[in-house]
């Protein structure tokens, strides 16, 4: 670190301003001299001078210098803040809020510390301004943007490493996916094989009951034709048989709704579940046709 506790670039921006500031000074001070010149040339033309000519003169003088002298004391305040705003400005490219101690301004021992720097580096020295480093405009903050992707390098890797843990996480939960498929794979092809027996007896059962039926049509028919004397024990018989019927639709409806539970969230229960549906409608034409051999009231 340098003399003035920055690094090598932000001092040689501060020797440009120093530079800069006594080539202004000169100027000035060129100018002050200037105006007792052309005093002495102008008005310093007598060997002899009264009270109010000299108060005359010391008062016209007093007035140019005290105008130059204000003028330069502005022009630097100006050129101050122009100079603050070019840091800020790029300080607020970087999204930094850079603070001021205006009390220091005042620092007698950081005063003498910044005339000394001055006293070397331009009387002792003579230095010659480094063409590489004198600029017409700051460059940015070097320093702030490498703090600066410091921390977004710093973030971009915890986020990498918390991306690498889920992708752990995920992979094993694909994992334990795959084996939970493999074992429902195999509750289906179970439940397929079940549904293969269970759809045997429906179907044995649906022969057994339309076998009934026709049976059941047949003495129906025999029995209106022998006698109107036994409608009586026909309907009776006609009764007993549609409870057996409603007996078998609940046991049916039974059985489909045990096949429900077993087969629920599969294929194999939305294919049983059609199978009843015909069965039921089965029924239903069953019944339809019994009922056109039930006698009038």
């Amino acid at each position: 670190m340098a003399e003035l506790g920055l690094n090598d670039h932000h001092q040689n921006e501060v020797i440009n301003y120093m530079r800069f500031a006594r080539s202004k000074r000169g100027l000035r001070l060129k100018t002050v001299d200037s105006c007792f010149q052309d005093l002495k040339d102008s008005r310093l033309v007598e060997d002899t001078f009264t009270i109010d000519e000299v108060t005359d003169i010391l008062d016209g003088l007093q007035t140019v210098v005290h105008s130059e002298v204000e003028s330069e004391l502005i022009n630097t305040a100006y050129t101050n803040v122009l100079l603050l705003r070019q840091i800020f400005s790029q300080a607020e490219k970087w999204y930094l809020k850079l603070q001021t101690d205006i009390s220091e301004l005042e620092n007698r021992d950081l005063l003498e510390q910044i005339a000394e720097f001055e006293q070397s580096e331009f009387t002792a020295s003579n230095k010659k301004p480094n063409p590489e480093l004198v600029k017409p405009k700051l460059t940015p903050l070097h320093d702030g943007a490498s703090e600066l992707l410091q921390k977004e390098i710093a973030r971009l890797q915890e986020e990498n490493e918390k991306l690498r843990s889920r992708l752990k996480r995920i992979e094993a939960q694909a994992t334990s996916a795959l084996d939970e498929k493999s074992k429902l794979e195999k509750v289906v092809r179970d439940l397929e094989i079940a549904q293969g027996d269970q759809k045997h007896n429906t179907t044995q059962d649906l022969s057994e009951l339309e076998s009934g039926m026709a049976d059941l049509k047949y003495q129906l028919e025999k029995t209106l034709k022998d006698s109107t004397e036994n409608q009586k024990s026909l309907e009776e018989n006609l009764v007993s048989t549609k409870h057996d019927l409603l007996k078998v639709q609940d046991q049916l409806a039974m059985a489909e709704k045990e096949l429900e539970k077993k087969f629920q969230q599969t294929a194999a229960y939305r294919n049983m579940k059609e199978i009843l549906s015909k069965k039921n409608e089965q029924i239903k034409e069953l019944r339809k046709k019994l009922t056109k051999y039930e006698p009038d009231d």
